[in-house]
């Protein structure tokens, strides 16, 4: 871990900003930053040559390594282990238990620095044993290979979260920018929610359409995530979570971690893209404060917190180049006039929180249900 005057020194800090900064290092030594989406194991398996040459104790291409992982005081990271939804050779099941296998590799090879957890209580206690707490999130309804089973199995390889769609909508949930095919989630797709609400999985719903939304709200006994979605009101893409969901949020008790990819933080850089500009601006870290923000004034300093995607966009926003600037986002939130106490609830608080509910509700309906009444070839009807 760098000292926070080497930290200070490194990113040109004067005056307030210094006092700012130590601030936000202090915070982050009792609260651990939980980031909710990294591509790292689509980009090591992009980069072609397997996990051997990919070394994270240095510094790596992209977005992520270890050394930036600390100067960026991640204490806990959900790991995408993202497969496409397009056709791809084994078929999705096949790569999906791949990438896991690989996440779980790349977070073994390094022990003294990450540390594969299960639970809230694990990711506290390793956070407090020095390591990065690491989390396996799938994304994309699509890798369950619409069968219940599949979906357990890969709970009971370390999988906590998944995204109920990815770009291209599942035959049994909408995902967003696709044409209508079930109107949000059809019977199967409320079994799955329900299943993951049973086997304790965080329900994902970043990428799916407002329908979809709608119909997880209604069909969860759990909170519902979304780990790297913004605020539409701000930016208007399909990939943003609108106001109406966002208010109802709170009744859920879930959570919206923002996400810094541009083309879903900055309207400019939506709208030149539209139209098809020879040049694209940049979006900027206060853009992404923006939209933290505006979730806040919205649902709540309670359901809202940082989910980045770092390796997994081809530009980022001005200020937030990758993993090692998480402090400076939270600095700038500090300047707003943010307490320590909701930082606290931003940077990691309110995911441990969900994470405490959703086991919660798990062990509820285990102990009311029993074990799964899915029929092991249950598929959408």
């Amino acid at each position: 871990m760098l000292p926070v005057l080497a930290i200070v020194a490194a990113l040109g800090l004067v005056g307030d900003d210094v006092k700012l900064h130590q601030r936000i290092d202090t915070l982050l030594t009792t609260t651990p930053l939980i980031d909710g989406h990294n591509d790292l194991a689509w980009a090591i398996r992009e980069h072609g040559q397997g996990l051997a040459p990919y070394d994270l104790g240095g510094a790596a291409p992209g977005h992520t390594d270890i050394p930036r992982l600390r100067k960026g005081r991640v204490g806990a990271q959900l790991w995408s282990v993202y497969v496409p939804a397009d056709k791809v050779p084994g078929g999705h099941v096949q790569l999906q238990l791949e990438q896991i296998d690989l996440a779980r590799a790349f977070i073994a090879r390094y022990p003294r620095d990450l540390e594969l957890v299960l639970t809230a209580d694990e990711l506290e206690r390793s956070f407090k044993n020095g390591r990065i707490a690491s989390l396996l999130a799938l994304e994309g309804g699509h890798v369950i290979g619409d069968s219940l089973a599949v979906l357990r199995t890969y709970y009971t390889l370390g999988a906590r979260a998944m995204t109920l769609t990815h770009i291209t909508s599942t035959r049994w949930a909408d995902a967003a920018d696709q044409p209508a095919r079930h109107g949000g989630l059809s019977r199967f797709g409320e079994e799955v929610v329900r299943e993951m609400n049973r086997l304790g999985m965080l329900v994902d719903l970043s990428h799916v359409a407002d329908a979809t939304m709608d119909d997880a709200l209604r069909v969860s006994a759990s909170p519902v995530v979304f780990t790297h979605s913004s605020a539409r009101a701000l930016t208007n893409v399909a990939r943003n979570v609108p106001d109406d969901i966002l208010r109802r949020i709170p009744a859920n008790g879930g959570l919206v971690m923002v996400t810094f990819v541009p083309g879903f933080v900055s309207q400019a850089v939506v709208d030149a893209r539209r139209d098809r500009l020879k040049v694209i601006p940049q979006a900027t870290l206060a853009q992404v404060a923006d939209h933290i923000e505006h979730i806040r004034d919205v649902a709540g300093v309670d359901h809202v917190g940082l989910g980045s995607d770092f390796d997994g966009m081809t530009a980022v926003p001005q200020g937030l180049g990758d993993v090692s600037t998480f402090p400076a986002l939270l600095t700038e939130l500090a300047r707003r006039g943010w307490s320590d106490e909701d930082l606290a609830k931003l940077a990691g608080g309110n995911l441990l929180r969900v994470l405490r509910r959703v086991e919660a509700t798990a062990r509820a309906l285990q102990a009311t249900r029993g074990a799964s009444t899915a029929k092991i070839t249950d598929k959408p009807r």
